[in-house]
């Protein structure tokens, strides 16, 4: 067995890999800033260390002597006012844990970046060799793509580090912004869903076990894009009203949600908007295809995610009983 130190291991994501590592016998060493919040994962077995990304020397003494590092934390609200973490955790934060693990001699570490670094891809399904050239519509893949950068010349310093990119992330107890989605989907608060906007849904435990899969068979230096089916949001929420009976809102073409994206960009500035209606929330919602190819994953690890319905039940059923809706269906 092995010896393996995380990060954001408190997360959703960062959650199901240490649990996952617990499962298959090998001991954990997590990382958290508040260890109130780890202890499911104490009691699992794994050891809590108090600390943070920003602190490295926090990280000193724990990560010593592991076999491997996952640094999975990272910041990734979308339309919030205070974006500062963007630079502290994504950017800073990678740099301090990339740089400790090289200091460290640590012999191989999985590093998780996302799709969201190429920005939209106007409908294009692309693949680990795209480079993205331009503005990126939120401070989240904007920082993302900084650490992404980072990690790069990390590696070309001879950094052993294998990256993955996961698209959008699904399942029971997120509490992301696929969630926002689908809870506001089942209580009639999505005000209209975008058409065109298409993203590659994986679940939470498909892109955990990516991670170990990435740590065990991953080539240094190379990066798997740990993206999902690809369905629009359209699609999606009719899947959703398949399994929960409730239907979805009028679907709107983009140029709606950029208008109104422009719109809010003159509110935000006088009141304070929730998440979900500002500016940077529509832009990123506007046609816009988040999407990859999965085709490097599934051949050099063998990963193979669920379809989006399979996963979708589970998930959705759980939300529903959380609101007290019948699943009976």
């Amino acid at each position: 067995s092995m010896k393996y130190f995380i990060t954001g291991a408190t997360g959703f994501v960062g959650g199901r890999v240490a649990q996952q590592l617990l499962e298959a016998g090998h001991q954990v060493v997590a990382l958290a800033r508040d260890p109130t919040k780890a202890v499911q994962l104490a009691s699992a077995g794994a050891q809590i260390v108090r600390g943070d990304v920003t602190d490295p020397a926090s990280m000193r003494t724990p990560m010593s002597g592991c076999d491997g590092v996952f640094h999975v934390a990272g910041w990734y609200k979308i339309g919030t006012r205070d974006k500062s973490p963007g630079v502290a955790v994504n950017i800073q934060g990678t740099r301090n844990v990339l740089e400790l693990m090289r200091a460290l001699g640590i012999p191989k570490g999985v590093y998780t970046s996302t799709l969201a670094i190429n920005s939209d891809t106007h409908g294009r399904l692309v693949d680990e060799g795209y480079r993205f050239e331009g503005q990126h519509l939120s401070e989240y893949d904007r920082s993302k793509a900084a650490a992404h950068d980072a990690a790069l010349e990390l590696i070309a310093a001879g950094l052993p580090l294998v990256i993955v990119q996961p698209g959008l992330v699904y399942g029971p107890g997120d509490p992301g912004p696929s969630r926002d989605l689908l809870v506001n989907f089942l209580t009639h608060k999505l005000p209209m869903i975008p058409q065109q906007t298409a993203m590659c849904w994986a679940h939470v435990e498909d892109v955990a076990r990516g991670h170990i899969l990435a740590m065990e068979q991953g080539q240094i230096g190379e990066n798997y894009f740990l993206a999902g089916p690809m369905h629009t949001v359209v699609d999606a929420l009719n899947l959703a009203e398949k399994i929960s009976g409730v239907h979805p809102p009028l679907s709107a073409p983009p140029w709606m949600f950029s208008a109104m994206s422009k719109m809010m960009g003159l509110v935000e500035r006088m009141i304070p908007l929730p998440d979900m209606y500002t500016s940077e929330y529509l832009r990123v919602s506007a046609g816009v295809t988040y999407i990859g190819d999965n085709a490097k994953a599934r051949r050099e690890l063998g990963w193979t995610p669920r379809p989006l319905e399979e996963g979708l039940i589970e998930t959705l059923h759980g939300e529903m009983k959380a609101l007290g809706m019948d699943t009976s269906q």
